[in-house]
């Protein structure tokens, strides 16, 4: 902790903190926002703006273990999301949400913060996954927050990935929020054996959901009457979008999260899975982008 603090401190701004289970984590404070981000997964576990609560959720019950993910925040899934498809084996959601990521650099711009993490592939990954990857997560923190994660082929065969930056929204009752930007799109119900469906007007939670929204990158809103605000998310290079919430039902089967927690969240995904997945020839790069601001 002293040699990290020692080359990303920045008095008054910038912390690196024993977090819960004694994993390593940033505390972010500016003028604009405060924030935390773990080097386990990469994983931003709070943004809040000046003068607001605070926009990420996290569950009471989330585990904070090496190997094990963190319920809630932002996870980064990364190449496959939920199960791999040739091995249901493997990692759900993928190889770099467990792992401890590298802190690479903290550079502070005017009320911002902006924070580069990375991870590549190593033995472990390639036993589930035999491919070469850099992975750099770039987070700006400041009156919006911002995500970045740029996947690099670093060998020597073409590879295919899906990814997710796989976002908890707080909310004040899932029940009583609507999203906004996915009028008309076309969707597969991952509750409903993936059948394509077509969305029609906004998208009201009312059971158990699991949608991937193909072929949009359209700007979303996540309208809260409880809390009163509005969460807009704009997206650059993600060509789909997945809404989830497990509902009553699904939240019970979930060891990390409490029975009532499926309430306080809205998961409303940049992404690019299924049909969407993007390829890479060695050496090439892709970076997908989401801006979260709330008001």
């Amino acid at each position: 902790m002293d040699a990290l603090n020692g080359r990303f401190a920045i008095t008054g701004v910038v912390e690196v903190t024993t977090g819960q289970g004694n994993l390593p984590k940033l505390h972010i404070h500016t003028t604009a926002s405060e924030a935390e981000i773990y080097l386990h997964g990469a994983q931003v576990t709070s943004w809040r703006p000046a003068g607001a609560e605070d926009v990420i959720f996290m569950s009471g019950r989330s585990r904070f273990e090496d190997g094990k993910a963190i319920r809630g925040g932002i996870p980064i899934c990364f190449p496959w999301f939920r199960a791999k498809a040739d091995n249901t084996q493997a990692p759900a959601h993928g190889l770099v949400r467990t792992k401890a990521w590298r802190l690479d650099a903290v550079q502070q711009e005017r009320d911002s913060v902006v924070v580069a993490l990375s991870t590549e592939s190593d033995d472990q990954t390639r036993r589930w996954w035999p491919h070469e990857f850099r992975l750099l997560h770039r987070i700006t923190v400041g009156a919006e927050l911002q995500l970045e994660l740029v996947v690099e082929n670093t060998g020597s065969a073409a590879l295919r990935f899906e990814e997710a930056l796989h976002t908890y929204h707080r909310v004040g009752d899932a029940e009583q929020v609507r999203v906004t930007g996915l009028d008309g799109v076309t969707f597969l119900d991952n509750t409903d054996g993936n059948r394509e469906k077509t969305q029609h007007g906004d998208v009201v939670l009312t059971r158990p959901i699991d949608n991937a929204y193909l072929n949009t990158e359209n700007e979303l809103a996540i309208v809260d009457t409880v809390l009163h605000r509005r969460i807009e998310i704009r997206k650059q290079n993600s060509h789909s979008t997945v809404v989830w919430n497990p509902w009553a039902s699904g939240a019970k089967a979930l060891a990390d999260l409490g029975d009532d927690e499926w309430r306080q969240f809205a998961c409303v995904e940049a992404s690019n899975i299924l049909s969407c997945a993007m390829e890479l020839r060695p050496g090439e790069q892709h970076t997908m982008t989401a801006k979260i601001c709330a008001s």
